[in-house]
């Protein structure tokens, strides 16, 4: 009798046992076994200006995923130092699934300017999916005199230290690929630091700034209109919103070639089954023929991964900025 009750109670605490880890594991995933998404409002939080390239894709997006998730999507902006305060705003956000950091390639350089960052840019944030490629354009005012990438060269060379080039921000995508053609042109100049892209494009129509590697997304409209004149491309390749524009390689200056990327993270805990969830959507919304047209529309090309490789594509963008800032001499000012 006493074996038969020391068994059954063997088998009782095995079952409470079972029981308990069963309750410690639905506590630790939660959120992936509440129904995602509710009909509650999904924050993109872009760490830009509005108005910027990455603000606008991040519009385009939220307003076709929110038809296609059955929830309100809202882009909230929170620009400044280089785009680290909005993502410290997400790093620390509830990994609930509703709140995601558009953010740009300046993400990855970051962690090389900003030795107080209040995140980790790995460890922190979980990819979802790079969303699109945009080509950066090099512009200048119509009054500069400026007529070709060799010109503008020609007369830095002339003058160090006395020309000025803009960006969105120490370490922004725009600051790159400025830094990528200055060491590639061998030339001394300025960097001229602002809050974001529609503030360097304004003090560009106005001469304030020699030049400026705007996004394409952002410049287009001006450069139609005549308020700014598009010098070269970024990239490798030209670009199909500006065929007639040579890229910096074409100009003579190889090794100046950036790529400039949007992508979409969530705060690092957020359960797989909602990031996987999201990356669907997102593909799915990025492919329609509407959205395509409108991407084109504005010089952006889709750039769609899976979550895996998205992370691996960040750690790789890592190692390629570090060398870049080391050459450059790159600081925060």
């Amino acid at each position: 009798m006493i074996r038969k009750t020391s068994a059954i109670s063997k088998n009782i605490i095995a079952i409470l046992a079972l029981i308990l880890g069963l309750s410690l594991v639905s506590i630790k995933n939660a959120y992936a076994l509440t129904p995602w998404p509710k009909k509650q409002t999904i924050r993109f939080i872009v760490p830009f200006t509005p108005g910027s390239g990455t603000d606008v894709i991040a519009r385009l997006l939220a307003n076709k995923l929110s038809d296609s998730l059955g929830t309100s999507i809202f882009v909230e902006n929170k620009p400044g130092a280089g785009g680290t305060i909005g993502a410290g705003i997400v790093a620390k956000a509830e990994p609930d699934g509703y709140t995601f950091l558009i953010q740009s390639s300046g993400h990855v350089v970051n962690p090389f300017l900003y030795s107080n960052l209040s995140y980790d840019t790995l460890k922190d944030f979980a990819g979802v999916t790079s969303l699109v490629q945009l080509p950066n354009v090099m512009v200048t005012s119509p009054s500069s005199g400026y007529t070709s990438v060799g010109d503008l060269v020609s007369k830095a060379l002339i003058e160090p230290g006395i020309k000025n080039y803009a960006s969105a921000g120490n370490g922004s995508a725009t600051h790159m690929n400025a830094e990528k053609f200055r060491i590639a042109a061998k030339i001394d100049a300025n960097h001229i630091p602002y809050k974001g892209t529609p503030d360097a494009i304004t003090d560009t129509i106005a001469g304030r700034v020699d030049w400026f590697f705007s996004p394409i997304v952002s410049a287009l409209p001006l450069i139609k209109d005549g308020k700014l004149r598009a010098l070269a491309v970024g990239t490798d390749k030209r670009s199909f919103a500006l065929p007639d524009v040579p890229t910096t390689i074409e100009a003579g200056f190889p090794n100046s070639a950036y790529i400039f990327w949007v992508g979409i993270f969530a705060p690092a805990k957020t359960p797989t089954t909602i990031i996987n969830q999201m990356n669907l959507n997102i593909i799915k919304v990025m492919k329609d023929p509407e959205v395509v047209a409108q991407l084109r529309k504005l010089g952006a090309e889709p750039m769609l991964i899976g979550p895996q490789k998205f992370d691996q594509m960040v750690r790789s963008e890592m190692d390629a900025a570090a060398i870049v800032i080391k050459e450059s001499k790159m600081v925060v000012n």
